[in-house]
C-alpha cells in the first residue's frame, strides 16, 4: 500500500504487544487487531514504544507484522501499518530498513537518535540518510523527554521537504513549538500529535490528527470528537472531550502500557497482562482505579 502525504491524517492506534509465558501471544494479538479492524481507525503503528518495540527480537516483529496485515487484510481494512523503529547508529537503522523491506509494512514511525544528543545537523544527516535508504514514507517520532534530543523546528521544516518524509508524531512538550509547527509546515506534511492528554488542544491548534495509545479504550469516542471539530461542532467535542480527559490521566498514571494491558485483560481482549522487563504490571492500586473504570464504562 502507498500512504501519500495528503492521506496522512486521523487517529492511528499503536497496538500494544500481548505476550503470554514469555512469548508472542498469538491467539490474543489475532483478537486484538479483529477488534481494532471494526474501529474508525486510520492507521496502525506496531512495535513502537507502546508495543515495547525494544524487547521484541526480529523474528517476533516479522510476526507481528505478519498477523497483524492478515487479520485486517481478511476483515476487509486496508489501512497502513507502518513499523516503529529507533536507535543511535544511522548504520543500523539503514540496514533494519532494508531487513524489514519484505514484511508488507507501508511505512516508518522512527525516534530521534536517543542518549547520544546529536546537534540539529547530525539530525538532519541521520534522517536524511534514512529517507535515501527507503522507498517507503517516513514519521519521525520527536520525544526529547525519552531521548534527550529535540528535533527543532527549523530542521523538522527542512526535512519536511523531503518526499519521504510525511509527518511527525510530536510530542515535543513545548506547546509553543508544537503551535508554530502547525502554522508553518507544508499542507502535505502531517502533524499528529502523541501527546494524548492534549489531543483537544493539539487538534484545535491544526493538528492533522493524533497517534494516540489511550485510544486502545474507548476508540469511537476519540474518533468522534476529531469528527465533531471537522465537522464544525466546537461546544460537542469540548463537551466530549470532557468526558473523556481523565482516561488517559489513568492510563497513563504508571510507566505506559501497563495500565492498557490490564485494562484490556480485563476486559478480555488479551489473556494476559504480561509485560518484559524492565517494564512490570501495574500497581494494585492503580489495578483497583482500572476496575473501578472499567465498571462504569
Amino acid at each position: 500500500m502507498e500512504t501519500s502525504r495528503s492521506a496522512l491524517q486521523g487517529i492511528w492506534l499503536p497496538l500494544i504487544t500481548p505476550f503470554r509465558d514469555g512469548a508472542l501471544d498469538e491467539p490474543s494479538l489475532r483478537r486484538l487487531v479483529a477488534h481494532y479492524a471494526a474501529q474508525p481507525l486510520d492507521g496502525f503503528i506496531l512495535g513502537a514504544t507502546t508495543g515495547e518495540g525494544m524487547s521484541l527480537d526480529d523474528d517476533e516483529t516479522e510476526l507481528l507484522v505478519s498477523i497483524t496485515r492478515a487479520v485486517l487484510e481478511a476483515a476487509g481494512r486496508h489501512i497502513p501499518i507502518y513499523l516503529g523503529l529507533s536507535g543511535s547508529d544511522t548504520r543500523k537503522l539503514v540496514k533494519a530498513l532494508d531487513r524489514t523491506t519484505a514484511w508488507g509494512v507501508d511505512g516508518y514511525l522512527i525516534a530521534c537518535p536517543y542518549y547520544t544528543r546529536p546537534s540539529q545537523l547530525g539530525l538532519f544527516a541521520h534522517f536524511s540518510a534514512l529517507a535515501d535508504n527507503t522507498a517507503r514514507p517516513i514519521i519521525i517520532y520527536n520525544i526529547p523527554y525519552r531521548t534527550g534530543v529535540n528535533l527543532g523546528n527549523e530542521t523538522m521544516l527542512r526535512l519536511a521537504e523531503r518526499p519521504n518524509i510525511v509527518g511527525v508524531k510530536d510530542c515535543c512538550a513545548d506547546p509553543a513549538q508544537s503551535f508554530d509547527l502547525v502554522r508553518h509546515k507544508p499542507a502535505d506534511f502531517a502533524v499528529l500529535t502523541g501527546e494524548d492528554p492534549f489531543y483537544h488542544s493539539a487538534l484545535t491548534q491544526g493538528a492533522d490528527g493524533a497517534i494516540l495509545a489511550s485510544a486502545h479504550i474507548r476508540t469511537a469516542d476519540f474518533v468522534a470528537i476529531r469528527d465533531k471539530l471537522l465537522a464544525g461542532d466546537q461546544p460537542g467535542a469540548l463537551a466530549d472531550w470532557q468526558r473523556l480527559a481523565d482516561l488517559p490521566r489513568l492510563l497513563f498514571a504508571e510507566p505506559s502500557p501497563g495500565a492498557i494491558k490490564h485494562w484490556l485483560w480485563r476486559a478480555g481482549l488479551i489473556d494476559s497482562p504480561e509485560m518484559r522487563l524492565p517494564m512490570v504490571p501495574v500497581s494494585e492500586v492503580l489495578a483497583g482505579r482500572i476496575e473501578a473504570a472499567l465498571g462504569e464504562t
